[in-house]
């Protein structure tokens, strides 16, 4: 099936019961055993399974073209089990601009426990050099957040490969309507939920999803279960009904960010574009080669600096000054200053979420807010 058949039918099915078109909400916490001591509904309990969450991870496995999800209740709590499923002293790889929130994640809860390097993984030579025996993972974010850098993947799996480590991707940013990582060899696909599968700013959840039901996406799935951190079957139910339009959402997305891009590298005001379907972006020959279309996220540096920066972010009217992305409404944000003092993100840099109103009335408020 292609992608938009996918996104409407593999999270849903006719209740067998009530022959409803689309799926209930269960929010049974428990489930009733047979007379033989045995669950025939195929759920014991809603920690461990769910009829919305099966549905969900049924959807989330088939659009990244894997074999297996497990859907949780945030996107750290997605990457937290990643690093908890690791044998204690296992090194890790990561990138020097990692999304903050789980870099901070290693800093303050793995030290001691896990050890790590924040480097450019997009260099050859800096990667294999800080490839260790105990290395287990190389975590790699492309487009990442905020600087929209993007990561060869076939190459840096290339390299894990000789070495026998795994490659984790976290896709956020792109989604599998604009990329496919598995697809490209990585061995593990992370969501934040919350941002373009959600779609609308209304919930939180997280995912990962497999090509290979290893050992090691066996204990993935242990920690989901024992440690509890998984989505409401509100949630679940909200995120596969959102699903549905993702591909049609991120069209309209990829579409808008696409010519706010073009906008903003032709204004005098703009000294710097990041958005990887620009020619002038540094790594758009790759972006091309591994990416169905560039993505919703864009990020702009201005040319007056740090003070501009917040002129023009509170000058704007339909643009939302806000942390988070992937709604159907333009997000704006001064990232350096979430993201605290370790920060690899120009201070006049600011992040946008380009959403799906009229790209004239955006470009028009922006326009407004340059204006002094």
């Amino acid at each position: 099936m292609k992608i938009e058949t996918i996104a409407i039918h593999a999270g849903n099915h006719v209740d067998a019961t009530s022959k409803a078109v689309i799926q209930p909400i269960v929010l049974s916490s428990t489930f009733e055993r047979g007379t033989d001591g045995t669950y025939p509904g195929g759920h014991i309990y809603s920690r461990i399974s769910n009829p919305n969450r099966t549905l969900l991870e049924n959807v989330l496995a088939k659009l990244e073209g894997g074999v297996d999800a497990a859907s949780f209740s945030s996107g750290n709590a997605a990457g937290m089990a990643v690093f908890q499923s690791l044998l204690p002293g296992t090194h890790i790889i990561a990138p020097d601009d990692m999304y903050h929130g789980l870099r901070n994640q290693l800093k303050n809860l793995f030290a001691g426990i896990l050890t790590f390097d924040f480097i450019d993984v997009n260099d050859t030579n800096v990667l294999q050099k800080h490839i260790r025996p105990e290395t287990g993972l190389i975590w790699i974010e492309t487009p990442s957040n905020p600087l929209l850098k993007i990561t060869d993947v076939k190459k840096v799996v290339a390299i894990a490969k000789t070495k026998g480590i795994k490659v984790a991707c976290d896709n956020t940013f792109a989604t599998p309507i604009c990329q496919q990582p598995l697809a490209l060899g990585a061995d593990l696909v992370m969501h934040s939920c919350t941002k373009y599968f959600g779609g609308h700013s209304d919930l939180i959840g997280g995912a990962l999803i497999t090509n290979d039901k290893s050992d090691w996406w066996l204990k993935i799935r242990k920690v989901q279960e024992l440690g509890g951190a998984i989505p409401s079957p509100m949630d679940c139910y909200m995120l596969t009904r959102s699903i549905k339009t993702l591909p049609y959402r991120m069209r309209g997305h990829v579409n808008n960010a696409q010519l706010l891009a073009a906008f903003l590298e032709s204004h005098s005001k703009v000294e710097k574009v990041m958005y990887p379907g620009l020619l002038s972006h540094p790594q758009h020959q790759i972006a091309k080669e591994q990416m169905m279309n560039f993505g919703g996220m864009l990020s702009f540096c201005l040319a007056d600096g740090p003070d501009e920066a917040r002129r023009v972010i509170n000058k704007l009217k339909i643009f939302t000054q806000a942390t988070s992305l992937g709604g159907v409404e333009s997000l704006i944000e001064h990232r350096a200053s979430v993201e605290g003092p370790d920060t690899k993100t120009p201070f006049n840099l600011l992040r946008v979420s380009v959403g799906l109103e009229h790209i004239d009335d955006l470009i028009e408020d922006l326009e407004q807010a340059f204006a002094k």
